[in-house]
């Protein structure tokens, strides 16, 4: 039994940290202006040194992405051609990111709604 009981708790321990440090999704839907850009976008996220895969957005301009690690992550749109890149923060927990495009003087930004 003690043996049994050095084991456990390690194995506890372990997968505790494990699902901390697993992250979530990140969601939202993409305008310029106030018109949705389509499925004429995507999306990337980056936490740290990892990437999550590039999406497409739908024809309502909607995204969808799971991020590897929580914490702090540039969020990047490309749109027409363009990037623009904006910090956001990744949870474990879903969380929704509703963005607005914006050029100016010929550079795309992007900004929370």
């Amino acid at each position: 039994m003690k043996v049994l009981k050095s084991f456990v708790m390690p194995a506890i321990v372990l997968l505790a940290s494990l699902s901390l440090s697993s992250a979530g999704e990140v969601f939202g839907k993409i305008l310029e202006g106030s018109a949705s850009v389509g499925d004429a976008a995507s999306v990337t996220v980056k936490c740290g040194d990892k990437d999550s895969s590039a999406v497409s957005t739908d024809k309502s301009g909607s995204y969808h992405l799971v991020v590897k690690d929580a914490g702090k992550c540039t969020l990047t749109v490309s749109y027409k051609g363009q990037s623009a890149s904006l910090g956001i923060a990744s949870y474990q927990d879903p969380v929704q990111y509703d963005l607005v495009l914006e050029m100016k003087d010929g550079k795309l930004s992007v900004r929370r709604k």
